[in-house]
């Protein structure tokens, strides 16, 4: 609560056998001075990409999608023809559903990348609340933006990768193409309906009078934009149903087999290092394995305290879902800040720290 900018935080630590649990909530949830609360449902925004990940892992499962499967057998040409034009060579048949799930096929991301000198889709949003769809999203990465790489072979080793959320809309539109269902039937259906998940869901799937969740900030904006919410395709949760949810999937209690559990984590690439000192994306040390990420400080940043790993995953809005295994402990949280999205990174160090030590 300390840094600039930031309004209010959640908290939350429980461990796996459910043994030891807290949750702290500090500052107001909204402009008009409503206390935050424990139980408040908040945007977890690219926390979502757990839930897309572990939907498409249990499609897999079924035998419905499979992973080295090029997206073009689930997508029309129409609709993907082009987005991965590099050099004047259209790349498109080569992505496949594990390049997107990794973030190893090099798009543009729609979201936060801008065409020369033009303002990105997240700029003009926060001047003017707007909708759009999918088609509106593959034609500003086909058009208006250029990949940052060819896909890669899936037998590299050590593979490039480039955080974009255009990839996790592609992965919705495969989830909607296999099912013939929209994205937030098929997760109650998959995730909400199995596990209880009763205060998850997408904004704009509301079918009566509910708590608005907590306000979202950038800077001192306090942001209302319901159309562009919508758009994101992210979830709103509270962070006992984030909690459940993760238990679910590292207990491997989601998936048929604990094979697709070790999918997801069977390999990780490296983010590229930046020196910007509050990126807006992951950077190394951050790594990405296919729809999850994990966060392991090197033991030279911290030689007489180390800091043990998690993996999970974060947002945008500085939201964040870990599991850290040295400790079998789940953390989950908010802060509701645009600019603030590196804070998970910074704070969970020093809160994983702290937890250690208690721990010896």
């Amino acid at each position: 609560m300390a840094q600039k900018g930031i309004h209010h935080a959640i908290v939350a630590v429980e461990s796996v056998d459910r043994a030891f649990r807290w949750i702290g909530a500090a500052g107001n949830a909204n402009p008009d001075g409503t206390p935050i609360q424990e139980d408040s449902i908040f945007w977890i925004a690219s926390v979502t990409k757990l839930h897309i990940a572990a939907t498409i892992f249990k499609l897999i499962e079924r035998g419905s999608i499979d992973l080295t499967s090029p997206i073009a057998t689930y997508l029309t040409p129409s609709l993907i023809s082009g987005i991965y034009r590099l050099d004047g060579v259209d790349h498109t048949e080569g992505i496949t559903v594990q390049h997107l799930l990794g973030h190893t096929s090099g798009p543009s991301d729609y979201f936060d990348e801008s065409p020369g000198e033009e303002p990105s889709l997240i700029d003009r949003v926060l001047e003017r609340d707007q909708a759009w769809t999918l088609e509106d999203i593959l034609r500003i990465v086909r058009e208006d933006l250029t990949p940052h790489f060819p896909p890669q072979s899936l037998d590299t080793k050590h593979q490039k990768i480039h955080y974009s959320d255009t990839n996790y809309q592609l992965l919705i539109a495969i989830i909607e193409a296999v099912t013939g269902q929209p994205l937030h039937q098929v997760f109650e259906a998959v995730l909400y309906t199995p596990l209880g998940l009763t205060q998850t869901l997408h904004p704009d799937t509301v079918a009566e009078p509910s708590p608005q969740p907590a306000t979202v900030w950038a800077e001192e904006q306090a942001l209302d934009i319901p159309l562009a919410m919508t758009g994101f395709r992210d979830l709103n949760s509270t962070a006992d149903d984030l909690l459940t949810f993760m238990r679910a999937l590292v207990r491997g209690e989601l998936f048929d087999a604990p094979a697709t559990l070790d999918l997801m984590m069977g390999s990780w690439n490296s983010f590229p290092v930046s020196l910007n000192p509050a990126p807006s994306r992951p950077t190394w040390p951050i790594q990405y394995g296919l729809g999850m990420m994990r966060m392991a400080i090197p033991r030279i940043f911290s030689p007489l305290r180390p800091i043990p790993p998690v993996v999970g995953h974060t947002g945008v809005s500085g939201s964040w879902l870990f599991y850290s295994p040295p400790l079998d402990l789940l953390l989950a949280g908010t802060v509701d800040q645009l600019a603030a999205s590196a804070v998970p990174f910074r704070f969970l160090p020093r809160l994983l720290g702290t937890l250690a030590a208690a721990a010896r």
